[in-house]
């Protein structure tokens, strides 16, 4: 960090980083300064100008963290907030303890998204939380996992088209991912026909996750989300055993608020427990309806249901998306609801929710 000539009256850059030290971590702990999160500081005729590199670029705490920072340097070193320039830059860190021949090449975390049965909206979850981490700078790729009913490629509008093969730097050949909205994805969608069963045991299915997870070109990512097949069932604890082994950052388990699904959340969870997988958190799906003519709300599954199991388990509630006819509609036509600004289609709840999810990967990091 190189030093301008300034006025004397103006601010040192050791004034700047003493003010900076006092400005905490917000989730993490420790000072911005000691944690390295300080970059690129200029100081010139009494403008600062500097960079905070976040742990990842879906920040919930940006705003938080820039005015900490503003008000820390106009209280110790003086200088008005007008003249202090912030920019955010992010390093997301790779997992640690994983041996390099289970890593991923170029793939920092995988995180699965899993359900204790059908329909509670796992897909629907997963295909927002990526293309809302990628909204925020996220390097993000989508791995189609529900191998029987397979609708990423739906979602994200590209069921028509197949990946094509390539070469991967080692010659060996390699899919190339289909992408949209910024994100890489792979399914079996794009491989087989949607009019066509598919009728596989688990070790088919295993081995195709192991294709999908090694022979797809992912680098670089930040996050690759997994949609997992619902239950807890042998497909389903096959390829949790099989992701475990690639080091799974960790999963996430949706549900809805009635206590039928809620019970089965718990077997999900017990499963990935069973195989050592941290467990990231609960989304809560279809939590409740807001009429559009009169904006009452309807808790039409009931109310409560994954607060209460959060508790249980000691794990953070994300969130709560409400039911929106734009969500479903939006999955239907291939526009992820976050990307739309359609009040019912809740574009800021999800956002929300992926910036929780990748501050407690983070968490789970660095802290």
């Amino acid at each position: 960090m190189g030093l301008f000539s300034q006025k004397s009256s103006g601010p040192s850059e050791e004034q700047i980083l003493q003010a900076l030290a006092t400005v905490q971590e917000p989730e993490l702990g420790g000072d911005l300064v000691s944690r390295k999160m300080i970059k690129n500081l200029v100081v010139h005729d009494g403008n600062v100008r500097f960079a905070v590199e976040l742990t990842t670029p879906a920040c919930p705490l940006k705003d938080q963290i820039q005015h900490a920072c503003e008000e820390a340097i106009e209280h110790i070193a003086g200088v008005p907030r007008d003249r202090v320039t912030i920019e955010f830059t992010a390093q997301v860190r790779p997992r640690g303890g994983i041996p390099d021949k289970a890593a991923i090449p170029g793939v920092s975390h995988v995180i699965a998204v899993s359900a204790g049965k059908g329909g509670v909206g796992k897909s629907t979850i997963a295909v927002n939380l990526a293309v809302a981490l990628g909204m925020d700078g996220a390097r993000v790729g989508l791995l189609d996992a529900d191998v029987y009913g397979p609708s990423v490629p739906l979602m994200m509008g590209v069921r028509a088209r197949q990946p094509e093969a390539v070469s991967g730097p080692d010659g060996e050949p390699r899919m190339l991912p289909i992408e949209a909205f910024g994100i890489k994805m792979i399914s079996i969608g794009f491989l087989v026909d949607d009019r066509q069963p598919v009728i596989w045991r688990g070790p088919m299915v295993s081995q195709l996750l192991r294709q999908f997870l090694y022979q797809v070109l992912w680098a670089p990512l930040d996050y690759l989300i997994i949609d997992m097949p619902p239950g807890t069932g042998d497909i389903a604890l096959t390829l949790a055993q099989s992701l475990q082994n690639v080091g799974l950052t960790g999963a996430v388990t949706v549900t809805t608020p009635q206590q039928v699904a809620t019970a089965d959340v718990l077997k999900s969870m017990e499963m990935f427990k069973k195989v050592n997988v941290p467990l990231l958190g609960i989304i809560e799906n279809m939590s409740y309806f807001i009429a559009p003519d009169t904006g009452k709300r309807y808790d039409i599954f009931g109310s409560g249901g994954a607060a209460r199991l959060a508790g249980q388990l000691g794990v953070p509630l994300l969130g709560q998306v409400p039911i929106g006819v734009s969500v479903c509609e939006g999955g239907d036509r291939g526009l992820p609801a976050v990307m739309s600004d359609t009040p019912d289609a809740y574009a800021d709840i999800f956002r929300e929710i992926a910036r929780k999810l990748a501050a407690r990967v983070s968490v789970m990091e660095y802290a």
